[in-house]
């Protein structure tokens, strides 16, 4: 058997390549460079990330699986790719000014964020189960030591040792899942799995439904789903807030682009989905409620986005859950990609405005918003955009990703109806706490003044995420066909 690689292997994998290149050459540039020059290494990971995205959207989709089964390269996985891509160069546009003013501009830094969406970039085109749990790890490890980057705060340090603790307990499970699938079935391969599921379910249904929810369980901790959650208000308060950010979308991406994966090309039997479904659809309802019902009380604004952050992954959940049904399944995986699109930009975008008007070493408080409008009406404006389309308020574009869920939710039968209408009154409770940051911002007075720190490409790059947002709350065909598989 020939272990090489195939010019096809080469060219699908050419945006991975570009993207470890330039995490390296990042690395070996900080070495050369005095303190005043360290913008460059902003401009050369961004360059790296635009020639990464440029590679992905010209190779042609090739449907199929490559590496000897290892990856799956198809519309999805260029689809995934971009969110990927474009998530990581919004963060890195969000973080050159605000690494600085914290003293954390060091190379390690853009390094370990490429790696990390290198791994986000594999988990969403893996298509074994080896390979989705190595590109679990390289997105995770780089999270874990950006968590801690605020190295003379115990804040830092007490949410990087959370998030690798429960981070490698997770692991753990996901891995023994592994063992047991492979133990049923004889295969790591999501296609192999499915062609061995008759065989499996009449000689080990118990390993293999042990399996199958071990799995769960491990992408449940990554994707922030209730009960997998208690680590989350901690490390997005104590992480940098450009790395909270940025894990906000990657590592909630990735888990999704790999519960994708997973349900769809192993497990999507109806009799298996039958059993599945339920589960997962349980998990989507605690997400969806604690998740929403907390962050009403919340007065500090990471804490109130990392709640928001685990509500919007009840919602992704109901998508899944959509898919157990052959008839609503193109739907639920459209629904899916277009949410995970508009969640990269409003959620990098709100988390964008907190890091501009966040001074070195303090976590915002609500009422630190007070006056925003006042000394920046654009920036204030933009907030309340994301915010609106965070509760899923028209014109927005999230007005568009939650109704296309519910919808496929609504088609896929009476549980996926359900679900949709506890997703509906928990967005109804949302809007509260969406639109009071909103109130602060905009009505609100200023008690005391506040400096703000909006760099030529930080503002560029909310200003960018803001209009996208309103263009496809205006017309979201334009990215929704695309998603479309």
């Amino acid at each position: 058997m020939n272990y090489g690689l195939s010019g096809t292997d080469v060219l699908v994998m050419t945006p991975l390549f570009i993207v470890t290149g330039f995490a390296l050459l990042v690395l070996v540039l900080d070495l050369f460079l005095r303190p005043e020059q360290k913008g460059a290494l902003v401009w050369t990971s961004l360059l790296g990330v635009l020639a990464a995205l440029l590679a992905n959207i010209s190779i042609a989709a090739q449907d199929g699986t490559w590496m000897q089964g290892m990856l799956r390269f198809d519309e999805i996985s260029k689809f995934l790719n971009v969110v990927f891509l474009l998530g990581a160069g919004l963060a890195i546009m969000l973080s050159g000014e605000y690494t600085a003013r914290q003293g954390i501009a060091r190379g390690e830094y853009y390094c370990l964020l490429l790696f990390s969406t290198l791994g986000a970039m594999l988990m969403g085109m893996s298509a074994d189960l080896i390979m989705l749990f190595l590109a679990l790890e390289t997105l995770s490890i780089p999270l874990y030591v950006l968590s801690t980057f605020f190295k003379r705060q115990p804040a830092s340090q007490e949410a990087g040792l959370k998030y690798f603790l429960l981070g490698a307990f997770s692991s753990a499970l996901f891995l023994y899942g592994i063992a047991l699938v492979y133990g049923a079935t004889g295969t790591t391969g999501l296609g192999g799995i499915f062609a061995a599921l008759p065989q499996a379910l009449t000689r080990a249904p118990g390993m293999l439904y042990a399996g199958l929810g071990l799995l769960i369980v491990g992408l449940g901790f990554k994707a922030a789903a209730v009960p997998f959650h208690t680590w989350v208000p901690d490390v997005y308060e104590g992480a940098p807030t450009s790395v909270t950010a940025f894990m906000a979308v990657a590592a909630k991406a990735g888990a999704f682009a790999a519960f994708l994966r997973v349900l769809s090309l192993a497990f999507p039997q109806p009799e298996l989905a039958a059993n599945w479904a339920p589960l997962v659809g349980l998990l989507a309802i605690l997400t969806m409620v604690l998740g929403n019902v907390v962050a009403v009380v919340q007065l500090n604004l990471k804490r109130l986005l990392a709640y928001s952050s685990i509500a919007h992954a009840g919602y992704l959940l109901v998508a899944l859950v959509a898919m157990q049904n052959s008839v609503t399944a193109a739907a639920a995986t459209s629904s899916l990609l277009f949410y995970l699109f508009i969640y990269m930009l409003m959620t990098l975008g709100a988390f964008g405005v907190v890091i501009v008007a966040e001074g070195r070493g303090e976590n915002l408080s609500l009422s630190d918003l007070s006056g925003l409008a006042a000394r920046h009406p654009w920036l204030a404006g933009m907030l309340a955009v994301f915010m609106i389309s965070l509760a899923g308020l028209p014109p927005t574009a999230g007005f568009f990703a939650k109704f296309y869920v519910f919808k496929a939710a609504i088609e896929s039968g009476q549980w996926g109806f359900w679900l949709a209408i506890i997703g509906v009154l928990t967005s109804v409770i949302s809007v509260y706490y969406y639109l009071r940051v909103v109130y602060y911002a905009v009505i609100r007075p200023a008690e005391v003044e506040r400096p703000l720190y909006l760099s030529p490409l930080a503002l560029t790059s909310l200003t960018l995420a803001a209009l996208v947002v309103l263009l496809l709350g205006i017309y979201p065909a334009a990215v929704l066909a695309w998603a479309t598989p």
